[in-house]
């Protein structure tokens, strides 16, 4: 049917070579960019070069119609699948590229078994049946022509239609517009007119065709590769410069475009003659909302959170992000009484819920501010003042305060403790003193309470009354707990090590640390890091702590117990709860308050209150600990009275860790 058979077959060698050329430019392309896409492409083209490289084996042997034997047929099979190839990669390399993601694994081997499957399969139907040409024709020309042609419309009309069409996009659209028609009206005439005596003459034509077209492809997705990395160079310099003045989470600007934009904006409203109020914004608690919900939910509210500033009806004049859950707003008024409007405005915004992943979060803030020109005239002494109104309300739990020039001092101070605090806490300037605890129906010593002093490197040996509020104000109780867990579990195990003595140590814990979900976890780790058991460790929390979520404090309290790990209320009476309460919460020891030891032996009423506690708690299943024992009288009553245990003065006054060492000597085999 074809005449010239050998200079044909040069045609397909050659063009095996220049598509062998392109595979391996495409391959340097991936080796330089690692796309996807571009990976795709170079399987493609690789497969074009396997079809050409057949072709020429099966022209150059005259063997193009059937097969004589089973290495022509061999070439039959490669040829046919390595067509198939090609367009199954062209498809996923164009879809990658579009979408910027992988097909699905099983879908692309699908779609490459299906390939190879119909090119063996339709290279071997009629394979060696001279008297079925036609058949074997169809399936080795009209049908591949049929699929092609539906293929480059579909990949046309797809390109068509997408939302962000570029140069290379759009002349890939065109090339496969007409390349769907001329593989469609080939295949229709394949059919009709294959007896034609033109027919082969056309077959020639279309053939170089062929050659010149998808050599100018390779150049067409070489040129679409360069404008995509050209393209995606100019967009990471651009994100580049985005990110450099904005929150990479939030979009809103980041600290140090804050501080020129709040300049700019200062210019402006010196201009107008206008107010500008300056408010910054803090999530309270907001480290426990990425442990309970997970640290996704808590970037959504941070993100969030920023769309609802920037969105606000009261127009701002800047949004930004100082820290992790901390932002400014900034606005600007000709009346003051639209600023004091404002503050109740971002609260609302804050206390709309927030839903992710079919979560429902509440959150709430605390908001300090301060307003130009009265409260400072340069954007850093501004914002400084703003934060020091912050900063009193959230040490006084109150929604929104103003700034006030008394509030300068105060938040001084308080820059000043913290630092110092810190520098403690690193430097370990904080000691353990313990304060023994008598078994009274024993004798001997039961355990220790762990009282925290602090070593001041200039004001010498520090109470825990002239920092602990300091440590409340500055929300550093979760360090600080953490802290003192350490070093009372790495004094127990110290002990044991010089003495072989054992002693259960009491410690107490805050509401914030109490309420931790990590509590658990990192308890069970001090545990397997100084190898303690967990009956030698006791955690004292007052009635407040319990009553703040009594549901959770209760979860805590059992996962503790599980552990093996004693719970015991602290200052017990003197919270808002009753003695109902005992019933329900699952500890294993009461402490009796100071205030009710105090005049036991003098008072009726007292006496008879302690007693009460001592007969319900027995009853209830918990042991009793009196504080505050500083007579021989008191120790007598509350031996008499059944009391379990006591501590105070009487006993032994807090100690330091070296005059522990008589009790811990003083063991008994």
């Amino acid at each position: 049917m074809l005449e010239n058979i050998n200079s044909i077959a040069f045609v397909f060698a050659s063009q095996a070579i220049v598509f062998a050329i392109l595979s391996f430019i495409f391959f340097i392309y991936y080796q330089v960019y690692r796309r996807k896409y571009v990976q795709y492409w170079l399987f493609s083209f690789i497969a074009l070069t396997g079809y050409y490289l057949s072709n020429a084996f099966l022209h150059g042997n005259n063997s193009y119609l059937f097969a004589t034997n089973y290495l022509q047929l061999f070439y039959a099979q490669v040829q046919q699948s390595s067509l198939y190839l090609f367009l199954v990669f062209f498809l996923f390399g164009v879809y990658t590229a579009k979408k910027q993601k992988k097909p699905h694994r099983r879908i692309y081997k699908l779609a490459i078994s299906t390939a190879i499957m119909l090119g063996v399969t339709a290279a071997s139907f009629y394979a060696f049946d001279e008297n079925n040409t036609f058949n074997r024709f169809y399936f080795n020309v009209s049908l591949p022509s049929f699929i092609f042609a539906c293929t480059y419309l579909s990949i046309s009309f797809y390109l068509y239609v997408d939302k962000k069409p570029h140069f290379s996009s759009q002349l890939l659209m065109l090339f496969c517009l007409l390349l769907g028609f001329r593989y469609l009206l080939y295949s229709f005439i394949s059919i009709v007119a294959l007896i034609e005596h033109w027919f082969s003459y056309m077959q020639v034509a279309l053939l170089y065709f062929d050659v010149a077209a998808y050599n100018t492809l390779g150049f067409f997705l070489l040129i679409w590769i360069q404008g995509a990395e050209r393209n995606a160079a100019v967009h990471a310099i651009s994100k580049a410069q985005y990110l450099g003045k904005h929150d990479s989470l939030t979009g809103a600007l980041n600290r140090k475009q804050v501080m020129e934009k709040l300049s700019e904006v200062l210019v402006l409203a010196s201009e107008r003659k206008s107010l500008l109020a300056i408010f910054l914004i803090d999530i309270k608690q907001f480290k426990f909302i990425n442990d309970t919900y997970g640290l996704k939910t808590g970037d959504f509210i941070l993100g969030e959170f920023a769309k609802r500033l920037n969105n606000s009806i009261l127009l701002p004049k800047a949004v930004g992000r100082l820290s992790g859950d901390s932002f400014m707003f900034v606005l600007e008024s000709n009346r003051i009484s639209s600023i004091e409007r404002a503050p109740e405005h971002l609260h609302q915004l804050v206390n709309r819920s927030f839903k992710f992943n079919k979560q429902e979060v509440h959150i709430q803030a605390s908001i300090g501010y301060c307003v130009y020109p009265k409260d400072g005239s340069e954007a850093e002494e501004l914002l400084q003042n703003a934060n020091l109104a912050l900063h009193h309300a959230e040490s006084n739990n109150i929604p929104t305060t103003l700034f006030e020039p008394s509030a300068q001092l105060y938040g001084r101070r308080m820059l000043i403790v913290e630092k110092e605090l810190k520098s403690a806490l690193i430097n370990d300037e904080f000691v353990l003193y313990h304060q023994p605890q008598l078994n009274l129906f024993t004798n001997r010593l039961e355990g220790v309470e762990a009282l925290v002093r602090w070593q001041h490197p200039e004001k010498g040996l520090l109470l825990p009354s002239s920092f602990l509020d300091d440590i409340d104000a500055l929300n550093m109780n979760s360090e600080f707990d953490n802290y003192i867990l350490d070093k009372a579990c790495q004094a127990n195990a110290r002990w044991f090590k010089k003495y072989k003595r054992r002693v259960a140590i009491a410690i107490n814990i805050t509401a914030i640390e109490f309420q931790d979900p990590k509590l658990v976890t990192n308890i069970q780790s001090l545990m397997l890091k100084y190898q303690i058991q967990p009956k030698y460790l006791e955690l004292e929390i007052t009635e407040n702590v319990v009553m703040t979520d009594i549901s959770k404090a209760m979860n805590t309290i059992v996962s503790l117990q599980n552990m093996g790990i004693k719970v015991s209320i602290d200052d017990f009476g003197t919270g808002y709860s009753s003695l109902a309460y005992l019933r329900k919460l699952p500890i294993d020891k009461i402490k009796i308050d100071r205030s009710f030891i105090s005049e036991v032996a003098a008072n009726d009423s007292d006496m008879t209150i302690v007693k009460s506690m001592i007969e319900l708690s027995h009853g209830l299943g918990k042991r009793v600990l009196a504080e505050g024992v500083e007579t021989a009288e008191q120790l007598t009553i509350l031996r008499n009275l059944g009391c379990d245990a006591v501590q105070g003065y009487y006993i032994s006054k807090p100690i330091a860790e070296e005059d522990l060492a008589k009790y811990l000597v003083k063991r008994v085999n």
